[in-house]
């Protein structure tokens, strides 16, 4: 594991994936591959871990990242492509998860400030669960295992009082035991680009709405309305893909 941290583009807000890959052995012979592959530009960014939840597998874990640097310049079509190439899933193996860090510095200056956008941010998640239990690709009793609810509740406070009062555990929804991130867990691993990237942006629009929105305006927000809001080609794909578009839904490739 690497010991610095990089960080990669230019803004406030930077998203660090741990994509968990199985079934094709945890080798450094091929863990060199990947990291030959992600870092053949000079650049370190990707860094290959142990994890003791895979059956025979590694966990892919990148560098902080803009949204902007994953679409552009993070060549995760090369390395998903090779991963498959080599035998590994994501998404079949059932054991994988698609966790996505991002830096609480990107929710404003002072401790109160973030809090009041986690708040929202564990709002919207609860109180739009059933939707995003469907675009997680996760079953119940995965999302339970791995992810957890904190429980719905009536305003964001209250459900950031709850998370409180049950000591930010980490096999949550959404993380809160990092000291500098906060980590979305709810997502089932995949080695298909257009849904990886889809769940990038899905974190990124919920931070929007998190940090743009009043809590009432957040209240107040419906699923339809917030997927009316989605315009990044990706996300929207996988939106109507997870019939959860505001319009007809397309026909979806097979996950990897």
């Amino acid at each position: 594991m690497t010991e610095e941290t990089f960080f990669y583009g230019g803004g406030e807000r930077y998203f660090g994936v741990e994509l968990e890959i199985d079934g094709a052995g945890e080798r450094n012979d091929r863990a060199c591959q990947l990291l030959d592959i992600a870092n053949r530009s000079g650049h370190e960014h990707i860094y290959i871990k142990h994890d003791g939840s895979l059956d025979d597998g590694m966990e892919i874990v990148t560098h902080p990242m803009t949204l902007a640097y994953h679409m552009a310049e993070m060549p995760w079509a090369d390395v998903a492509s090779e991963a498959l190439h080599m035998g590994y899933t994501s998404h079949k193996a059932c054991t994988c998860g698609l966790h996505v860090h991002i830096n609480r510095s990107a929710f404003g200056d002072t401790d109160a400030e973030q809090e009041e956008v986690i708040a929202r941010i564990l709002f919207f998640v609860e109180n739009h669960w059933n939707e995003l239990l469907r675009f997680s690709r996760r079953s119940r009793s995965q999302m339970e295992q791995w992810a957890a609810r904190y429980g719905r509740k009536d305003d964001p406070k209250a459900v950031l009082d709850n998370a409180k009062k049950e000591h930010y555990q980490r096999y949550k929804c959404v993380n809160l035991t990092n000291y500098s991130t906060v980590e979305f867990r709810m997502f089932r691993g995949t080695l298909k680009l257009n849904t990886l990237l889809a769940t990038l942006q899905m974190v990124d629009r919920i931070c929007d709405v998190a940090l743009y929105l009043t809590d009432g305006e957040m209240q107040e927000l419906t699923w339809t309305d917030f997927a009316a809001g989605c315009t990044a080609p990706e996300l929207v794909q996988y939106l109507k893909e997870r019939r959860l578009y505001v319009s007809e839904p397309v026909t979806a490739t097979e996950e990897v």
